[in-house]
Order: C-alpha cells, then sequence, then structure tokens
C-alpha cells in the first residue's frame, strides 16, 4: 500500500494548514508543592522534572489526556503525555487542551520536535526550557478525523513495543529464576564442592600502548582489544585465540562476565578465564555471572578484582554432562532476553524503528518556510 496516497485519500483534498502553537492553544505552567505534601498513598501523580512522579497528592490540576513538556533539570525538553489526571509542578509544563487539536496526536508531533527542544535549553545553572520556544512551533493541523487515525497507527506500533518490553521483563525474571534453581540446586551424585583455581585457569591479560588501540576496525586493525568494560577498540596483533571467559578487571563494569570466542588482545584490565579439564566454559560463564564478582571488588577509589582473592572462591560443580545440559538451557534463556541480534531485545528494536519511521511518514505534510524562531 502507498502510504502517501494513504494520507491523500484521508486528507481528501484538504491542505494541510501550520500554525504556531500559541496560535491555537496555551503553554500553561504548573504549581509547586513541597515534599511535605506529597505521599506515596495518594490519587494523583505529581510530576515536575521527569516523566516518573516526584510523589503523589490528594487533588490534581491537569485533566486527563493532557501533554507535558519537562522544562527544568537535566529531562528538560523531553515531551510526555498522561492518559489520567495528574498534578503539573513548574517544572512541567502542559499544553491546554483545544478544540483543533487531539492532544495525543500533538504528543506525537511535539516527540518530533524533542531534539530541537532539547537543544534551546538554557544551561546556566539549573538546565531550563523557556515557554517561548514551546509556544513558537509550528504544529500541523490536519482535520480531527485524519489526527485520530494518526493517532490509532502509531498507538498500535507503541502498544506493540510495550508487550515486548513486557514480554521481555517477564523472560528475564524467568531467566533469573531458572539460572538460581539450575546453578544452585543439583539432582546430580557427582556434585562436588571446589574452588574456582581447582576448575579455571585465571590470567590478568597483558598490557598495551593507548596509541596502538584503534576506536575502528580496519585492515591492519582486525583484533578486538578488551580491557575492563569491554571491546576498547582494534589492535594489529593478537594475545589469545580460542574460546576464553573475560572478566572485567577494573573500571565502571568490574566484575562483569563476557564469552570470548577466535582471535582477540586481552588487557592488564581484564582477567582472562581458560576452563580446565571436566568444565563445560558455557556453564562456568553462567556459574561466574550469578557470582556477581563485582562484590568482591576493593572499595577504592578505583576499584579492582584480585585473581588471588577470586581463585579460593567456593562452587557447587555437578557432572560435565550436567553442567552441558544447564549451559543449553540458560544459553537459550540469554539469547531470548539478552541478544541484540535475536530474541526480544532486536524485536523490540526493529519495532520501535518501525514506529520511528511511520511516525515521521504520517507527520510529513508540506512544512511553510519558516518552522521555528530562535
Amino acid at each position: 500500500m502507498s502510504h502517501l496516497g494513504y494520507m491523500e485519500k484521508l486528507l481528501d483534498g484538504v491542505e494541510v494548514e501550520w500554525k504556531e502553537l500559541n496560535t491555537l492553544t496555551k503553554v500553561l505552567r504548573g504549581k509547586r508543592l513541597v515534599k511535605s505534601q506529597l505521599s506515596d498513598n495518594e490519587e494523583f501523580p505529581v510530576y515536575h522534572g521527569g516523566l516518573q512522579p516526584l510523589g503523589y497528592y490528594n487533588s490534581s490540576n491537569r485533566p486527563a489526556d493532557t501533554v507535558m513538556i519537562i522544562n527544568v533539570g537535566a529531562s528538560a525538553g523531553t515531551v510526555g503525555y498522561s492518559s489520567t489526571e495528574f498534578w503539573s509542578s513548574d517544572g512541567c509544563f502542559c499544553i491546554e487542551h483545544s478544540k483543533l487539536l487531539n492532544n495525543k496526536y500533538l504528543y506525537y508531533v511535539l516527540i518530533g520536535y524533542q531534539h530541537l527542544l532539547r537543544s534551546k535549553v538554557r544551561l546556566a545553572g539549573i538546565p531550563t526550557l523557556d515557554s517561548i520556544i514551546v509556544e513558537r512551533l509550528q504544529i500541523p493541523i490536519p482535520p480531527l478525523n485524519v489526527q485520530a487515525e494518526i493517532v490509532r497507527i502509531l498507538d498500535t506500533f507503541t502498544e506493540l513495543t510495550a508487550e515486548l518490553t513486557a514480554e521481555l521483563t517477564a523472560r528475564q525474571q524467568q531467566y533469573a529464576y531458572y539460572r538460581e534453581q539450575l546453578l544452585t540446586s543439583f539432582n546430580d551424585d557427582k556434585t562436588e564442592i571446589k574452588t574456582l583455581k581447582d576448575i579455571v585457569i585465571m590470567k590478568a591479560g597483558q598490557h598495551i600502548s593507548a596509541s596502538k588501540i584503534s576506536a575502528n576496525k580496519s585492515t591492519s586493525h582486525i583484533y578486538p582489544c578488551f580491557g575492563g568494560n569491554g571491546i576498547r577498540g582494534f589492535v594489529d596483533e593478537k594475545s589469545h585465540d580460542g574460546s576464553y571467559l573475560l572478566i572485567g578487571r577494573q573500571g565502571a563494569l568490574c566484575g562483569n562476565v563476557h564469552r570470548m570466542s577466535g582471535e582477540f588482545y586481552a588487557t592488564e584490565h581484564a582477567v582472562v578465564v581458560t576452563a580446565k579439564d571436566g568444565i563445560n566454559i558455557d556453564w562456568a560463564f553462567h556459574k561466574l555471572t550469578l557470582m556477581n564478582l563485582n562484590q568482591y571488588a576493593s572499595k577504592s577509589a578505583q576499584p579492582g578484582l584480585a585473581v588471588g582473592k577470586l581463585a579460593g572462591l567456593k562452587v557447587s560443580v555437578p557432572s560435565l554432562d550436567e553442567q552441558k545440559r544447564i549451559a543449553a538451557i540458560l544459553d537459550k534463556f540469554e539469547a531470548i532476553t539478552a541478544s541484540l541480534t535475536e530474541g526480544l531485545p532486536r524485536e523490540i528494536e526493529l519495532r520501535q524503528q518501525q514506529y520511528e519511521y511511520y511516525r515521521d511518514l504520517l507527520l510529513s505534510f508540506p512544512k511553510p518556510e519558516v518552522v521555528t524562531h530562535d
């Protein structure tokens, strides 16, 4: 189906006008509440400097079906929408209802302006968005029935994404439950208690000069270089070739466990783990991940993991066949809940891209020469 043809049919020859928002409605400033007035037991959410409620209040000052724009703080310029009544504090602009606008349609239009709004935030002191920036935004005004149809289509995409996100959350909880059960409760009479040094070999990686690391892969720099926080870039030499586990030894992701296969370089900020005989490397990955190794990091300004400290940690080790069975089950869960190339995360990304494509397409009415004012 031609989507442009579909919109032309919907418009039925009607020309779409663009008007400044302040000629259509008002940008309303909220009223501040002090923290002592808020309670988790009240009915109405209070929005101030973000789209997460600051708390709850016993009355509302904005009706349901209202568009909001955060105007102060780190989230200034962010566009939101509430399907229920709420209290707007002075850190949250709201758009007064207008007979010319479907409010959900207006929300989708303003989402397209979000990058512009954020770029207009004054950063001196507390980040602030001035109301005049919002008031001067140019809004396309198709007939209300066309606005409603655009909302119907875009709502379908957002609802699908929400359903997939809820499904992902449920699968992540299921994965965490089964990982805990499979890695801590055994019916295998061959299960033994061993230390990590009994089942794996752990060695710190090798130093390499930062000048030898390229941000991008090239014909000369083909080997991924792993540091304490993941892949740092690419280098022209390798330190390892095969299947290993890498543990972040320093940095923000200290204690995180990664699987690496093939040729790569591991810096001194990573612990390289090799499975000993009788140990399945994929089972070891899930086991070490469950152990939350970050808790064993030093508490200094630059947290770090000592290989010697990890070596003495005790683990329950089932038979090799049982390890393989457990790893196969958990690998399937991980593919569903964490993979960026398959599973739910990939599906959510695709649906989001599809939503953004259709949002831009459905709202691509011919624009006037001047859309915004500085």
